[in-house]
């Protein structure tokens, strides 16, 4: 802690020292600040909970300053308290994040707080997501070496943020990635475009006594480096593209894999076709016991030093993102198809302004494995691509078409199958049907509406007396959203979301805000439901509510 409060005091004078001298010149201060309140109300039909404190709010501010290749920055965070689906952990507030950084063009030196990539991320990948409350930046150092055009090498060294402190666990990591058109000046101008990269990473973490289950007089013999690699490419040639990543992930025992010392290994392939009007994408991935954190004995999201991403489409509408697909790290196959096509106007089907028409399709599943023993052995054996028990499954078909110069329409229907053992529940099989229809009219230069219809079959179903369906997601469900535009400064929007069968809960919401330049101002009064609030296939469990929300976000 003194050592931080030192590198803030070191960060903080030669801020001043260098707006005092130079008044700006060569330099500026940039930022942006975001604040968001609730306040809840017990509601006993929705599941709210009392809360014992009326106002709840999330608070931070973002300070960066730039002078040339030099940069310094910092973020102040306040949770007082944390708003409702956010850990208790983080409340408090302080200074969350602070770092230096040199950015030339052949050097780039970044010391303090950092975000990195590898790759795709599945053998690092550090980022935050306010809205998700995770952040797992590391703290220490971060050099990128350019030596020579197309060549980019990476090292870094540091320790993870968990909430206010760092994990006990050390991070260390290098990569390379080199884009042949660019070093090589004799096919710069070929059309096979190719670009290879490869990293590795490590973590130390001390040991300590974990018993042997079979017998606590013994005690698992844990490593303390755990290494993880991965190789990968990225070609492309005229219409066509392909991206291919594989890492493998040596002994890791931890509680996430309940300590077994099996390797880990993934393997995600997306390529593409694309041409005007037309794309087309398929994505395959193979997951088998991914699970790598900085700290052995750290459950949920945080202190994860790697990222396994989504393959299933991140729907936006409110009934086709009501099951969300979390990522399965400990093990999983999955397969996405996705096609677009855009009927060109003057057609039969495009009419006189076009039609765009997209249709998505995906598949995860479990592993097919053989169990070999618990903790302390390798656990399980299993079969690459071998499918095991059905996790998700969906297929979309999405038409978008403009009925005028000032209204356009796009109707969706969706078929979801969701195992809800992915969640750590029961296994068992929803199948839901889904049909959205999203109208948007642009009354004048001043004004425009939108206008959202929903609706959700499913043969989930809410019994309050029965452990297994006490999902408040769970039944039959329609909804109804107007929007309204006013100018570039006001909006206002009211929905109702209602369980009209084999379900409970009707959650309507009702927002109004107002924009002016960089600040922007929501007041919400309404009941959200509980369920899951996931962003790239990382998730956090949302608890419901019912009363105020306010947000505000500026920058300068």
């Amino acid at each position: 802690m003194k050592r931080k409060l030192c590198l803030m005091a070191a960060i903080t004078l030669s801020l001043t020292g260098a707006i005092k001298a130079q008044g700006i010149m060569g330099g500026h201060v940039t930022g942006n600040v975001q604040l968001d309140a609730q306040m809840s109300r017990e509601d006993t039909v929705i599941g709210a909970e009392n809360v014992p404190e009326k106002l709840l709010m999330n608070a931070r501010a973002d300070i960066l300053y730039t002078n040339g290749d030099f940069s310094a920055g910092l973020r102040f965070e306040m949770y007082q308290n944390p708003l409702l689906g956010f850990d208790a952990q983080y409340k408090g507030q302080g200074v969350a994040n602070y770092f230096v950084a040199y950015n030339g063009k052949q050097l780039s030196v970044t010391a303090g707080n950092f975000y990195e990539q590898f790759g795709s991320g599945m053998i690092l990948r550090t980022y935050e997501d306010r809205y998700l409350g995770l952040d797992n930046s590391l703290l220490g150092l971060n050099v990128h070496f350019r030596p020579f055009e197309g060549v980019t090498l990476k090292a870094l060294a540091g320790k993870q943020r968990i909430y206010w402190n760092y994990g006990a666990g050390l991070v260390r990591g290098v990569d390379g990635e080199v884009n042949l058109n660019s070093l090589i000046s004799s096919i710069a101008d070929s059309k096979l475009r190719l670009t290879l990269g490869a990293g590795f990473v490590s973590k130390y973490e001390e040991d300590e006594n974990i018993p042997s289950p079979d017998n606590p007089e013994f005690r698992l013999n844990l490593p303390l480096n755990v290494g993880a690699g991965a190789v990968r490419m990225d070609v492309s040639y005229g219409h066509w593209s392909l991206q291919a990543e594989y890492a493998r992930k040596g002994q890791d025992p931890s509680i996430m894999n309940n300590y077994i010392y099996r390797p880990g290994e993934a393997l995600m392939i997306n390529t593409t076709w694309s041409q005007r009007g037309f794309s087309a994408n398929l994505q395959a991935k193979h997951v088998d016991n991914m699970s790598f954190k900085s700290v052995r004995s750290q459950s949920g999201e945080m202190l994860y030093i790697n990222y396994i991403p989504a393959i299933t489409k991140q729907h936006t509408y409110a009934f086709l993102s009501m099951y969300p697909y979390a990522t399965q790290v400990t093990g999983e196959n999955g397969l996405q198809a996705d096609v677009m096509y855009k009927f060109q106007k003057g057609t039969l089907l495009g009419g006189k302004y076009g039609t765009d028409i997209h249709i998505n399709s995906a598949v995860i599943t479990a592993l097919d494995t053989i169990r070999t023993g618990g903790v302390g052995t390798e656990g399980y054996t299993a079969k690459w691509f071998a499918l095991g028990e059905l996790y998700y499954g969906d297929v979309s078909v999405e038409v978008a078409k403009k009925l005028s110069k000032s209204v356009k329409l796009t109707t969706t229907y969706a078929y979801q199958v969701f195992n809800p053992v992915v969640e750590g529940h029961a296994p068992d099989l929803y199948h839901n049907h889904v049909v959205v229809a999203d109208l948007s009219w642009k009354v004048n230069k001043k004004h425009s509406l939108r206008f959202e219809a929903e609706w959700m079959g499913s043969d989930s179903y809410y019994n309050a007396k029965d452990e297994h369906h006490t999902d408040r997601r769970a039944g039959d469900w329609i909804m109804g959203l107007v929007e309204w535009n006013i100018g570039s400064h006001f909006f206002v929007s009211a929905s109702d979301q209602y369980a009209y069968n084999d379900g409970i809960g009707n959650y309507y919401n009702l927002s109004v805000g107002y924009t002016q330049g960089a600040t922007r101002l929501q007041l919400g009064y309404g009941k959200q439901r509980e369920g899951l609030l996931c962003i790239g296939g990382v998730c956090r469990q949302v608890p419901a509510s019912n009363g105020l929300t306010f947000s505000l976000t500026t920058s300068f």
